[in-house]
C-alpha cells in the first residue's frame, strides 16, 4: 500500500521545495517562505541602489522591492528581463525575487553543505537532488535580510 503523505510531500525527511532556474542552475526554497508567484514586470529603478536591486513594482497597491536573484548570485550577469517574481514576506515588507523560470514544487531531502555555506552568510542551506539534477537550496529569508540590510 502506498503512503499518501509520501506522494503528497515527497520522501521521508524532505521539505516541500519550490524549484526554479536562474541561469543554468536549479535552485529551491522552502515553499512555506513563498507568498505568491507573479509574472515578471519591469520595475522602477531606485537611484543609488546596487545593480541586483531591480527597483519597485506596484502589486495591487503595495510597493514591492524586486531583487534580481541572478544578479546577486552572479554579479557579471545582465539584469533580469523576463521570467517570474517569487514574492516573500520580510517582516511587514513584501520583497520579490526575479528568477528565470519556475519549475515545480517537490519534496527534496536537503543535504547540508557544512563550511561551504558560510561563504554566503547562511543563504545556502544545502543541496538536494531532483532526478539527476543538483538543486541548490536557499534560505530566502536570510538572503532578503542580507540584501536589504
Amino acid at each position: 500500500m502506498m503512503d499518501e503523505d509520501a506522494v503528497a510531500n515527497g520522501p521521508v525527511g524532505s521539505t516541500r521545495t519550490l524549484l526554479f532556474r536562474v541561469g543554468e542552475r536549479v535552485y529551491g526554497c522552502d515553499i512555506a517562505a513563498v507568498r505568491e508567484i507573479v509574472p515578471f514586470r519591469p520595475a522602477t529603478r531606485l537611484p543609488g541602489a546596487p545593480p541586483y536591486v531591480l527597483g519597485l513594482i506596484n502589486l495591487r497597491g503595495i510597493l514591492t522591492t524586486v531583487l534580481d536573484l541572478g544578479g546577486w548570485l552572479e554579479p557579471e550577469r545582465s539584469p533580469a528581463e523576463g521570467g517570474s517574481i517569487v514574492l516573500v514576506d520580510h517582516g511587514a515588507r513584501h520583497v520579490g525575487l526575479a528568477v528565470d523560470e519556475m519549475l515545480d514544487v517537490q519534496g527534496i531531502v536537503p543535504e547540508p553543505l557544512g563550511d561551504v555555506a558560510s561563504g554566503r552568510g547562511g543563504v545556502l542551506k544545502g543541496v538536494g537532488r531532483m532526478d539527476e539534477t543538483v538543486v541548490i537550496l536557499l534560505d530566502v529569508s536570510t538572503l532578503v535580510e542580507q540584501v536589504l540590510a
